[in-house]
């Protein structure tokens, strides 16, 4: 894998195959816009788990420069004041779309830019959720999150849009992967799978808490279904659909998910 901050986007970090010569016009590579949690810039937050998901053919960006500085400012440090990234995932979409035109480019012509995913854990969910409404997004991956209702205090609401009226201008095939009762996103997305109505929403609940899997080899479980979930909607693959559809679904039979669906079978 290539983990790279390129000149022309300094501002993300960007997670790809590295034998690119493996992919054209019979095989690209769809885009994966993420977030990540607590709305941080640091592209290499979540190595791990974008890792994997890039090494199953994707281009995930993640917003962040791969040498964000990390850690707590020094005592006596004024934290500097919260900023809306929300945008920082459509420049990753748009980022990826001049580049596969662009043939200077290692990646021309080898991008799928009708396939994209914008995904995101926590605050990065929410991200997620505020920029769905793009056309160009095929789904919405949101991860240990939930829309915050109107009379929230979370911190999180200066940071991002991603509030209930996100949710309805979602027009994709919406995922919520979250770390069961345990998880403080818990309370608001059982909400959000009450309230989405207008596409098909599957949401899987793993009693890890808030932390997810991400750091556990290959991402752990978040990063297996996440991936299921891409091949599913980004690729059409039907052995992965089969993780999701019918009652007897992969993850509808695994004991330790506690799995719900709309507008799907």
């Amino acid at each position: 894998m290539t983990v790279e901050s390129y000149p022309t986007l300094p501002t993300h970090t960007v997670y790809s195959p590295t034998a690119l010569e493996a992919f054209g016009p019979g095989k690209r590579l769809p885009i994966v816009s993420w977030g990540n949690g607590a709305c941080v810039r640091n592209g290499s937050a979540f190595a791990t788990f974008l890792t994997q998901i890039a090494s199953h053919g994707y281009l995930a960006i993640a917003i962040g420069p791969k040498d964000a500085a990390g850690g707590a400012p020094a005592a006596g440090t004024p934290a500097a004041p919260p900023t809306v990234d929300d945008a920082m995932l459509i420049q990753a979409i748009d980022w990826a779309v001049k580049e596969n035109g662009n043939r200077a480019s290692r990646f021309y012509d080898k991008i799928d830019t009708s396939k994209v995913a914008v995904m995101g854990q926590s605050c990065g969910g929410l991200q997620a959720l505020a920029v769905s409404s793009d056309p160009r997004v095929t789904t919405t991956v949101v991860m240990n999150s939930g829309a915050l209702p109107a009379d929230s205090t979370s911190p999180a609401l200066a940071q991002t849009a991603g509030n209930k009226e996100s949710l309805k201008r979602l027009h994709g095939p919406t995922a919520y992967i979250i770390g069961g009762p345990s998880d403080i996103a818990y309370p608001n997305a059982e909400d959000d799978f009450t309230r989405i109505t207008t596409v098909p929403v599957f949401k899987a609940n793993l009693n890890v808490g808030h932390g997810g899997t991400y750091r556990q080899p290959g991402g752990g479980w978040f990063g297996e279904v996440a991936v299921k979930w891409l091949d599913y909607q980004l690729k059409g693959s039907a052995d992965a659909a089969k993780w999701f559809l019918g009652a007897d679904c992969r993850l509808c039979t695994e004991a330790v998910w506690t799995v719900q669906k709309k507008g799907m079978q």
